[in-house]
């Protein structure tokens, strides 16, 4: 049984915790649930690795089978060139 990525089934939160102005990088946390197989979860990851830039930074596995996984990625700053 497939479970598809589009459900509720995982919860993201934007921030780990409020950044610091002097940071360049960004925190997101997500949460999967012990019913979600492996493999899915790797998806997920990898889709998050792969169209926004994230790595993984920590993971943690519950004795209940639930995993939270936190990721990151450098915050690109932008400075604009031309004078206006």
């Amino acid at each position: 049984m497939e479970i598809p990525l589009t459900t509720a089934a995982h919860r993201i939160a934007p921030r780990l915790r409020q950044p610091q102005r002097s940071s360049n990088v960004e925190w997101r946390v997500v949460d999967i649930p012990r019913d979600i197989p492996r493999a899915d979860a790797l998806a997920l990851l990898t889709e998050q690795a792969e169209y926004g830039s994230w790595e993984l930074a920590r993971s943690v596995v519950f004795e209940g089978g639930a995993r939270r996984v936190w990721l990151r990625r450098r915050r690109i700053r932008v400075v604009r060139t031309d004078a206006a």
